[in-house]
């Protein structure tokens, strides 16, 4: 005799795609108000550098002499003031920490568990964030560096020493200032990946971030190696104009856009297997 089940086997439960991990991870992110508070606030935080020193420089023109007006655009001041280092540093700070809190802030408030839960495969949940950090960071440096430019060489252009952004090295300034954001969010969210607590990670971050670039200088050899491999010192390399004073140690704008790359590449693979090694 055969018997009928009273209740069918449920059916296997499909795998998360990644392309469902990636949507998920951007669901995430555009349903959070402080995500456009804090990309906000920091782009006008930058715009204010920026905008602010080209429209000192417009102001105070007319002290200019005439020899320091000749050699403004022949020493690349506009390119300076397109994307200053104040601008840089404060970019730098406020995407690492936004790129922290994409992980610190599910592990401060438990809801990585239901992640985990839902999705075992951490690895790809940690890859699905680096996705939509790298992706939603490149966008939003290369707004605020693109504006930045416009605003900046339209205010200096009243004054007829703007520059377009067909100048030499004018794309290379905005492409380098628009790849800092990307590469300190993916920084930080390496770092919130094996730190896993907001102070922690935020002390971290800076440190990371600012301080070790301006412990290690040019002064000498070992020190000026070591400064190159941050992505501080690679993006102030890329901004240099052709007619800066030689450096004691130079090097190649190849070898900074190489540190943009290691920099993502290394805090993606760091974040990913350090997310798989431990428990949550």
């Amino acid at each position: 005799m055969t018997t009928t089940p009273l209740y069918a086997p449920a059916a296997a439960e499909p795998r998360a795609r990644f392309r469902d991990l990636v949507a998920a991870e951007w669901i995430k992110v555009r349903s959070l108000r402080s995500t456009f508070i804090a990309y906000g606030s920091t782009a006008v935080l930058v715009l204010a550098f920026n905008v602010g020193t080209a429209y000192d420089t417009y102001k105070y023109w007319a002290e200019q002499n005439v020899p320091d007006r000749a050699k403004f655009t022949r020493d690349g001041i506009p390119l300076q003031e397109a994307f200053n280092a104040n601008a840089a540093v404060i970019m730098m700070l406020a995407l690492g920490a936004i790129g922290a809190l994409m992980v610190v802030g599910e592990y401060s408030t438990g809801t990585i568990r239901t992640t985990f839960a839902a999705v075992p495969a951490r690895r790809s949940v940690l890859a699905a964030k680096a996705v939509v950090v790298a992706a939603v960071t490149t966008v939003f440096g290369a707004c605020v560096a693109g504006a930045s430019f416009a605003l900046t060489q339209a205010i200096l252009d009243g004054r007829g020493v703007g520059v377009s952004i067909g100048h030499p090295g004018a794309l290379r300034v905005v492409l380098a200032s628009a790849l800092l954001a990307p590469v300190c969010a993916l920084t930080g969210l390496a770092l919130g990946t094996v730190i896993r607590q907001t102070a922690t990670t935020m002390i971290a971050t800076v440190v990371v971030i600012l301080v070790l670039p301006m412990v290690f200088t040019d002064g000498r050899h070992w020190s000026a190696v070591v400064g190159h491999t941050m992505p501080y010192q690679a993006w102030r390399r890329l901004v240099e104009v052709e007619f800066s004073p030689p450096t004691a140690f130079p090097w190649t704008t190849g070898g900074a856009w190489t540190v943009y790359a290691v920099w993502a590449l290394a805090a993606t693979a760091l974040a990913v297997t350090s997310v798989h090694r431990r428990d949550q």
